[in-house]
């Protein structure tokens, strides 16, 4: 996959990537601080809250998305073609979710041979206190669509283009990218870190066969969705 795309170097892109993934965050994290009445160091506490959650999301996703798109057009006239805001062919679409469905069954199925829970006790958490407090269509939405605009964008759009050279083949940057994404879901033990980090490598491979940040998000979009139908059965069954 090529293109004369004007891109950062490797180190840059992750120094802006931080920035931006910070920056974002700040806003929302103080949002969330006023809403609960509680100061920032003590933000940690609302960790599983699913109401801190949405706010947080939807509000840091915006400004990322925003000071990604400003870092891009920096560096290339045209920023959506930096970050891969190019819609998908059917044919990806079809079989990108196809792989999807069949991952996630290999995924459950590992969980269940293993013994391991299929559904987190952070999902169950957030779950829970979203619809104890009236948010669950508002925690559906933000993790169905908000989570997945936000972090495609950072890994799959802006970090991936940083970092892809063509002449070492597609899956270092594919691996990069999911290390990274899998890293910073600290929510997480390492059993289902390490699930993410999968998720990562099939998002990454449809990003690079695809050059499409739109298709990763829609097929990002259905892991979430499944995963929150899972939660929904777990707290009920």
């Amino acid at each position: 996959m090529t293109d004369d795309v004007k891109v950062w170097g490797l180190w840059a892109t992750l120094g802006l990537g931080i920035i931006a993934l910070l920056a974002g965050q700040l806003p929302g994290l103080a949002v969330a601080a006023w809403w609960f009445g509680a100061t920032l160091a003590s933000l940690p506490d609302l960790a599983n809250d699913g109401v801190a959650a949405i706010l947080i999301i939807c509000i840091s996703t915006p400004v990322q998305v925003l000071l990604l798109l400003l870092m891009a057009r920096w560096k290339d006239s045209n920023a959506a073609q930096y970050l891969g805001f190019a819609l998908p062919r059917k044919s990806d679409v079809v079989v990108g979710v196809i792989a999807v469905l069949i991952f996630i069954l290999v995924v459950d199925g590992t969980s269940w041979l293993l013994g391991r829970d299929i559904v987190s006790p952070f999902q169950l958490e957030i779950y829970r206190t979203a619809s104890a407090a009236g948010y669950l269509p508002w925690l559906w939405l933000t993790v169905a669509m908000v989570a997945p605009i936000g972090e495609e964008t950072l890994f799959r759009g802006f970090l991936f283009r940083g970092w892809q050279r063509t002449s070492y083949g597609p899956w270092p940057v594919i691996v990069m990218t999911a290390s990274v994404w899998a890293v910073i879901h600290l929510q997480y033990d390492p059993f289902f870190i390490g699930q993410v980090f999968s998720y990562g490598l099939i998002l990454g491979w449809f990003r690079w066969v695809s050059g499409s940040t739109i298709l990763t998000m829609l097929l990002h979009g259905l892991i979430n969705s499944e995963g929150m139908v899972e939660t929904f059965i777990a707290m009920y069954d």
